[in-house]
């Protein structure tokens, strides 16, 4: 797709918005028991699935179950929650992805996750459908990255989010189908996986996004859990998505927010605040140079640490 193409999409603006996303949890929508349990755990993201988790003959049931549940749940307004609630739906090329997308549309929660992104269309397909049913900006978007064309055309996707009035918001790395449709070896360390990760963090931080490390499938290894948490924290993603209650805690203290960090962010919004660099594009601040990109990274970091107290 072209400049030309990405620049002439309209949506309507929204401010994106500053979430910890520590902890993104998968739960079956079509588990009721995982459901109820779902708002009492301490993550910070919980994503119902009508995807992978749920098999073909299963999909309508799971759709209005998990329909039923969030509307006794939240009668006037899922976004009510604590926590940010995401949807993932199926393939609009499915049978069932237009009924999930109408389902979401009518749920209106934080935001739909689309799976097998592959390139910026089939974020803009979703995006035409949304408009047409006269969706509120608040409804946001996130993407899956999990096949090897999304991984080629994972710059390209995450520029759409500069696109004016984009729902994209954030990045899921989907490791587990990366592993399937390439063929790599699961290792300690993610060695062969490691650089198409790498790419999926460096494309969503050149365009403001959020960006999601994939699951660790075995929730009974805890060694292995933590090591590839901490890889991911160090890799620079935001947080880690999850399959089990258990997962929760340590990806919450991993990807949580160091003291040196916010008092560093807190020492930067306070130089700028000053009259002197009212007007000034870059600073000098304990014997470093400090421009206004971080001011903004600084201003989200305090944002967000707010929103972990809370």
């Amino acid at each position: 797709m072209s400049d030309k193409d990405l620049s002439n999409i309209q949506i309507p603006e929204a401010v994106r918005p500053v979430r910890p996303r520590r902890s993104v949890l998968y739960v079956p929508a079509n588990n009721s028991r995982a459901l109820e349990k779902s708002l009492t755990l301490s993550s910070d993201v919980i994503i119902y699935d009508l995807e992978d988790a749920i098999l073909p003959s299963q999909k309508a049931e799971a759709r209005e179950t998990l329909r039923a549940f969030l509307k006794d749940k939240f009668p006037s307004d899922v976004k009510s929650s604590a926590k940010e609630i995401i949807i993932r739906i199926n393939s609009l090329s499915s049978e069932w992805g237009s009924e999930d997308l109408l389902a979401a549309r009518a749920i209106m929660p934080s935001a739909v996750l689309l799976p097998k992104v592959s390139e910026a269309d089939d974020i803009i397909e979703v995006n035409d459908a949304l408009v047409e049913m006269d969706t509120p900006p608040e409804l946001r978007l996130w993407a899956m990255i999990e096949t090897p064309r999304g991984i080629l055309n994972v710059a390209s996707i995450a520029r759409y989010a500069r696109t004016p009035g984009t729902r994209l918001d954030c990045f899921v790395a989907g490791t587990n189908d990366l592993i399937k449709e390439t063929g790599v070896k699961p290792q300690v360390g993610r060695p062969y996986l490691s650089n198409w990760l790498s790419q999926i963090v460096l494309s969503a931080r050149a365009y403001g996004l959020d960006v999601i490390d994939g699951v660790y499938n075995d929730f009974r290894d805890a060694e292995g859990f933590e090591r590839e948490t901490l890889d991911g924290r160090a890799m620079g993603f935001d947080g880690k998505s999850l399959i089990h209650p258990n997962q929760i805690d340590f990806a919450n203290e991993a990807f949580g927010i160091e003291a040196s960090a916010l008092e560093e962010a807190q020492d930067i919004i306070a130089a700028f605040a000053k009259v002197e660099n009212a007007d000034a594009g870059v600073i000098q601040l304990n014997g470093k140079m400090v421009e206004r990109l971080h001011l903004e990274m600084a201003e989200k970091l305090v944002e967000k640490s707010k929103l972990i107290k809370e």
